[in-house]
């Protein structure tokens, strides 16, 4: 939420808020699950553009004036190239010493997941940053405590879902047991059956109807879509993943190719993913305002995904009673979008290979081992076959008039 940060505001703040500034970017009081509230500032690395959190002090032993004052010095200096939380952290593995669980995790990512070149190294990191700095991030290790780490937990289930909160939970306790086999001072503060109780998870099957994908197309018109609009176009056009999209950068995209780097691919492999006219269009219609082509001042990938898909489904429930009035408004999720358009490739007759490889999905067996061919061509004929089949898709009354007119 966002408001003015002052010590009335802050000192409403319940376990687990954070509280962003409306004057200054970046700025936040965040109430840890001890209780404490933590000030920091939210900024982009400089040169790797990820997201980072650098704390400013706890509430009670700085005042809020004194950590805005902070916030101010340290967004100068990263105006200026700096990068303050990377200076820390420096400091901090030069005097050998792991404070903070941010320390650790900071550790754990760099000493083990990224020397091990894990595939899954984007998302582990994705995930501390997005669920565990924010509510535990600046406590001490050695005052970490099980409860802690159920509140954590409890509170990622009920807003993100049982199976969130069991990924959180295994990634951070790799992290605590990796910890422990460093530091024989460190006890690690979990037990069995800590994971959420949940039924078992099915693999979804979910697909957009043509009438839903026509109430979709309404509903993200550049008028009223804005930003989410178009990139929600442009999942359905290039069959890419939403963190892929969500974080393009106007340096990947070469002409009429978007070349998709090895590290932000979840397999870690480069995507070439030619774009058709359409999605082309699409990003001709975006200000280019900085590095990234979505994001906010073009200074960080595009977020507020829950917000704007809420906002989205409202829209789409209306216009879906007009295109299919006898349709049930039934939910999905953005990756559907991917299986979506998966679905019409193949109905669109694009080989099952080919598909496969615009998705940037392993090719199984020797084929996938011996075949290094690039299929851009390839691709390109796909993705052009999936765009025309969409248009036909949302627009069938002008097809239907294109077809009269060619048969007269």
């Amino acid at each position: 939420m966002k408001g003015n940060i002052s010590k009335q505001s802050v000192d409403s703040l319940s376990p687990g808020e954070i509280l962003f500034d409306k004057r200054l970017r970046g700025f936040a009081a965040r109430c840890l699950a001890s209780g404490r509230i933590s000030y920091s500032l939210k900024y982009t690395e400089p040169t790797g553009g990820r997201q980072r959190w650098f704390a400013l002090g706890l509430h009670g032993e700085i005042t809020a004036g004194e950590a805005r004052q902070r916030a101010e010095r340290a967004r100068g200096r990263i105006s200026a190239g700096a990068d303050p939380q990377g200076e820390r952290e420096a400091a901090l593995r030069a005097r050998g010493s792991v404070c903070t669980l941010n320390d650790l995790l900071d550790e754990h990512l760099r000493l083990y997941v990224h020397r091990r070149g894990l595939r899954s190294e984007a998302e582990i990191a994705r995930c501390f940053d997005k669920y565990v700095r924010p509510a535990l991030g600046m406590m001490p290790i050695a005052e970490l405590r099980r409860g802690h780490i159920v509140t954590l937990l409890d509170t990622v289930a009920t807003e993100n879902g049982p199976v969130m909160a069991d990924r959180v939970l295994a990634h951070l306790r790799k992290a605590l047991n990796w910890h422990a086999t460093r530091d024989e001072n460190f006890t690690v503060p979990l037990v069995r059956g800590m994971s959420q109780p949940r039924v078992r998870q099915r693999a979804r099957d979910r697909i957009l109807t043509d009438p839903e994908l026509r109430a979709l197309w309404r509903a993200t018109d550049g008028a009223t879509g804005g930003t989410f609009g178009v990139v929600v176009r442009l999942l359905m056009l290039t069959a890419q993943r939403r963190e892929e999209v969500a974080g393009m950068c106007w340096a990947e995209v070469n002409g009429t190719v978007w070349t998709i780097p090895g590290a932000r691919a979840k397999n870690g492999r480069p995507n070439a993913v030619p774009l058709s006219a359409a999605a082309h269009a699409l990003l001709r219609s975006v200000p280019n305002l900085g590095k990234f082509v979505f994001g906010r001042d073009g200074d960080a990938p595009y977020s507020g995904f829950s917000k704007s898909k809420a906002a989205l489904d409202r829209c789409m429930a209306t216009a879906l009673r007009r295109f299919s009035p006898a349709a049930d408004w039934q939910s999905w999720t953005i990756h559907d979008l991917r299986r979506t358009a998966r679905s019409l490739m193949a109905r669109a007759g694009v080989a099952s290979d080919v598909a496969e490889r615009v998705l940037n999905h392993a090719i199984p067996g020797v084929r996938g081992v011996y075949d290094r061919h690039d299929y851009i061509e390839e691709k390109r004929q796909a993705l052009d076959v999936l765009a025309a089949l969409i248009e036909r898709i949302i627009n069938p009354e002008t097809n239907v008039v294109e077809l009269s007119t060619r048969r007269t």
